[in-house]
């Protein structure tokens, strides 16, 4: 069952014309149905009809046998009593045959040439149907001479009679049969109609309204359709729709939530480029004062504030759906990874030891800003990962490694943290849901996988891990 829809809230249900209406279109095809059949069962009982219709002729002559018998004793018929067997019997001409004997009972003076000779001993189920055909579309004022058994067989009668009446019969027998059939049909169609639209028809325009109430504010989940108690394919097909409703407005609400989100980073994104500016500047006059530790740190300070510049504007980029695309340098992949782990920190009290892992002379054709934010955002979820464990005895260890393959070359960063939750790799590179961390936004996942992806090649997470996390990424050799 589904919510009852409020007329103020619904428009009335947008209905096709009669005639394309599967209601129309079930009770034509019930019908037709029906009214086939009916034409195979005609076929063979209208031929059974004529048959039965010549064989009633042919036993009135069973009859007028009993005149000829009469005949033997030296009764002869009159011209008048002649007539009056002939009218009687609707006949032109009656006549009895006996083996080797055959004896005219009466005969018109004006009888006509015959048009065919029906004789019922040689006819078969086919013929028989033909002939019953030709004589229902073809009869008319033709004369046939009928030829057939009568009495027990051991005599045969023969009539010449007008096909007229035989074809009115026929007429009127067929006219019979078919409105018998159009009422069958027609019950039966009703019938049908009536089962279908009670267990099909009914919860399908039940859905169709269900559908356009939630197309109309798809983010409420009071709108969702309520799928009945059936188990049959109507109730999959509400239970899947249900479904399909509950995903699509969870998924809208949490477009809105992102869209709302997006808008906020927006504004807080432009007041922070504003302060790292200012920050900049004073970053810049430090630069210049003589004092040893500010000619130490400055440099560090200087570029950290430029990345998180650019990292404001990687938001707004992400914002609309796009990175840069990647200004490839030969970068000495080592001293990268270096920056990378010196920009990190970590509790005091907790210790991670940073690995740099990676072979002193792996040179790769790489986009140092971005895989600067690549390998930074890996090893930051690592660190953050390992600092969520406060047992004292864990070992503590990000490594950042790399490895030649046949066709390209590898980057690794692994830790020994608690790994990554079978939720969290449902949805692992996306934006917002697929964090790893609780309370974390996934956002660093799914710009590193933009940004691999924009070189060409693929990060995963791998299952070989034995402990921790171990976070691949393949660089093809056409780009590495």
């Amino acid at each position: 069952m589904i919510d009852r829809v409020d007329k103020a809230d619904m428009a009335p249900l947008e209905r096709p014309r009669w005639r394309h209406r599967l209601s129309v279109r079930l009770f034509a095809v019930t019908a037709l149905a029906v009214m086939a059949a009916e034409v195979l069962i005609f076929v063979p009982s209208i031929a059974r009809f004529r048959q039965e219709w010549l064989e009633a002729k042919l036993e009135t002559v069973s009859v007028a046998s009993l005149v000829a018998q009469f005949g033997d004793a030296g009764l002869l018929l009159t011209p008048e009593q002649e007539a009056d067997l002939l009218e009687a019997l609707d006949a032109r001409l009656v006549a009895i045959r006996r083996p080797g004997e055959t004896k005219l009972l009466a005969r018109a003076s004006d009888l006509g040439p015959v048009s065919r000779t029906v004789d019922l001993r040689e006819e078969d189920a086919s013929s028989s149907i033909g002939m019953s055909f030709e004589a229902l579309v073809s009869g008319g004022n033709r004369l046939i001479r009928l030829i057939g058994p009568i009495g027990d067989g051991s005599m045969s009668g023969e009539i010449v009679i007008n096909e007229r009446p035989l074809h009115h019969a026929m007429l009127v027998y067929s006219r019979n049969i078919f409105l018998l059939s159009l009422s069958i049909a027609s019950f039966v169609g009703a019938l049908v109609f009536g089962a279908l639209n009670y267990s099909l028809l009914r919860p399908i325009r039940r859905m169709v309204a269900a559908m356009q109430r939630f197309g109309r504010m798809p983010e409420d989940p009071e709108r969702v359709i309520r799928p009945g108690a059936r188990e049959d394919e109507i109730g999959i097909a509400e239970t899947e729709l249900a479904a399909m409703q509950a995903t699509l407005a969870r998924t809208l609400r949490e477009q809105r939530h992102l869209a709302d989100l997006g808008l906020a980073v927006s504004k807080i994104n432009h007041d922070l480029r504003n302060i790292l500016a200012s920050a900049q500047l004073i970053s810049d006059r430090l630069s210049t004062l003589p004092d040893a530790q500010v000619q130490r740190f400055a440099p560090a300070l200087i570029r950290s504030l430029d990345r998180a510049l650019d990292y404001t504007q990687s938001v707004l980029a992400y914002g609309r759906a796009s990175e840069s695309q990647p200004k490839r340098r030969r970068v000495h992949l080592r001293l990268l990874v270096g920056e990378v782990l010196d920009s990190q920190s970590a509790a005091p009290e907790r210790p991670v030891d940073l690995v740099n892992g990676v072979p002193d002379d792996l040179e790769l054709d790489l986009d140092p800003e971005q895989f600067f934010r690549v390998l930074s955002n890996l090893a930051r979820n690592a660190i953050q990962s390992i600092d969520s464990d406060e047992a004292e005895a864990v070992v503590r260890r990000v490594t950042v490694s790399a490895t030649a393959l046949p066709n390209g070359d590898r980057i690794v960063v692994e830790d020994t943290g608690p790994g990554v939750s079978a939720r969290a790799r449902e949805n692992l590179f996306q934006a917002f849901r697929g964090s790893t961390r609780a309370g974390g936004t996934g956002l660093g996942l799914a710009i590193a996988a933009e940004i691999v992806q924009a070189h060409g090649g693929t990060i995963r997470l791998s299952d070989d891990a034995t402990a921790g996390a171990r976070f691949e990424i393949d660089l093809p050799r056409s780009f590495a």
